[in-house]
Order: C-alpha cells, then sequence, then structure tokens
C-alpha cells in the first residue's frame, strides 16, 4: 500500500514539478541529433525531430495527468449532482437522469468521445469536452443509489419533517456519505481519463504540437517503432505505470473502507 502511494506521490509531483526538472527544452527541434541513443546529453534519447524524450515526458506528465484531473473532477460534479437530483427529485426527475444515464452507458465511453472530438475538431478543449461527456455517468449511479438507500434513515427523515429543502438536506446529510464511495470511483475514473487522453493524443485529437503529451508523443513514434522503439516504449511505460498505481491506490482505498465499514 505505501510503495503504491508512493509511485502515485512520484506522478504527481512529476506532474507539478516535473517541467522545471526537465534538462532541456521539449519543443527545441535538434536534427543533428534526432534519433539518439540514451547517452549522458541524453537520459532517455531523443526523437525524429531531435527533441529531448526526458524532457518531453516530464512536461507530458503536466499535460497528460492535469487534463486528467481536470477531466474527472469536472465528472464527479456533474454525476454527483445528476444523482443527487435522481435521488432527492421525485419519480420524474430519477426516471429522466436514469434513462439518460443509461443511454450514454449504452455506448462504449472510448469510441464515443473519439466520435465527439472528432465532430468538434482536435483540440484540448474537443478533448475535455468529450471525456467529459462520457465520463460522468457511473457517479451518477453511485450517488442516486446511496441516495435512495439514505432517505429512510432516521435524521434525513427528521429533516425532511422539518421542513428543510433538498438543497440542504444533500449538503448536509447526503454529500458526507458520499465522498467514500465516490473517492473510490473517482481514482478509477482518473486511471480511464489518463488513457483516454492518451488514446485520443495518439488518434490525433488530443493536444497538438509542439506541446508535448504521452498520447502524442506515441503518435509521434509509431513512425519510427521498428528502427528505434524505445521512442514508444518510455512513454507507453509512462502511461502503463500510471494508470496501474492509481487504480492499486483506489483498490487499496476500496478494500481499507469496507474494512472500516464492517468494522464499524
Amino acid at each position: 500500500m505505501r510503495s503504491v502511494l508512493a509511485l502515485v506521490f512520484v506522478f504527481v509531483a512529476l506532474a507539478l514539478f516535473g517541467p522545471m526538472l526537465a534538462p532541456h527544452d521539449p519543443t527545441q527541434i535538434n536534427i543533428p541529433n534526432r534519433l539518439s541513443a540514451p547517452s549522458g546529453d541524453w537520459v532517455l534519447g531523443t526523437d525524429a525531430l531531435g527533441r529531448d524524450i526526458l524532457s518531453r515526458l516530464l512536461h507530458g506528465a503536466r499535460w497528460s495527468l492535469g487534463l486528467a484531473f481536470l477531466v474527472s473532477i469536472i465528472g464527479l460534479i456533474i454525476g454527483t449532482l445528476a444523482g443527487l437530483v435522481a435521488a432527492l427529485g421525485g419519480k420524474l426527475a430519477d426516471w429522466i437522469v436514469m434513462r439518460t444515464t443509461d443511454t450514454f452507458l449504452a455506448f462504449p465511453d472510448l469510441i464515443a468521445a473519439v466520435v465527439i472530438a472528432g465532430i468538434l475538431g482536435a483540440g484540448t478543449g474537443s478533448l475535455i469536452f468529450a471525456l467529459t461527456v462520457t465520463g460522468w455517468m457511473r457517479y451518477a449511479r453511485v450517488a442516486r443509489g446511496i441516495g435512495l438507500s439514505l432517505q429512510t434513515r432516521g435524521y434525513v427523515v427528521q429533516a425532511r419533517l422539518a421542513g428543510l429543502s433538498p438543497f440542504v438536506i444533500a449538503r448536509w446529510h447526503y454529500l458526507p456519505s458520499l465522498l467514500p464511495s465516490l473517492t473510490v470511483v473517482w481514482t478509477g475514473m482518473f486511471a480511464r481519463a489518463i488513457l483516454g487522453i492518451s488514446a485520443l493524443g495518439f488518434l490525433g485529437f488530443g493536444v497538438q504540437p509542439p506541446m508535448p503529451e504521452w498520447g502524442t508523443m506515441l503518435l509521434d513514434a509509431r513512425i519510427h517503432m521498428r528502427s528505434t522503439p524505445l521512442q514508444m516504449i518510455w512513454p507507453g511505460l509512462a502511461v502503463v505505470i500510471c494508470v496501474l498505481a492509481i487504480n492499486l491506490a483506489g483498490d487499496a482505498l476500496r478494500d481499507a473502507l469496507a474494512e472500516q465499514e464492517h468494522e464499524g
């Protein structure tokens, strides 16, 4: 558990401070040094334009993790609000929200994101919108399920009989109960957002050149995959290790919460 959290902390630190540690300008083209092997000057080598791969990885961490954090937070807010509306708004509101949720869940999220990004065009704004639209539904289902289970609790019934508004009830009685479960869901969705950003970047719909991002680094390296496979290995490892660490941290958090609830 500690090692996984330490690894997650390392990636977060790289996203925050990695650009300060980059030894070279990640966008500087250096044709004479193109496709250089790892060396003292180029720790991880250079790409087809002679740009330092290590510097691009460090700068790319800010884009990949930063955008994934933003997408997952926006999805968390939208999904939680939708779930609370379904739980507190009555049968009609519940039916509308859940049918909308089921409609979105009927389509594979990555394919839907690709379609949306393709319609809107390549760019960071389209990337954020596409992944947010396809990533809020799981939060809504969890928030609705827990919200419905809380309706018969004594303190919620008393608050309703006291004439408190649904907003006040949700703020003081629902959200504290929702946060632990939503945090576990958020870790998984954060990892999925990193994968989504990398996938859209690899397809050309993500962060546009010359800004480095792990998915766009994979896109740039695909042409030279046979001759210099390290170009693809480094960003690929970054994505795999980061997503795996976040998923393991989420599993550990879920187990800890389940154990705490069992003891309680």
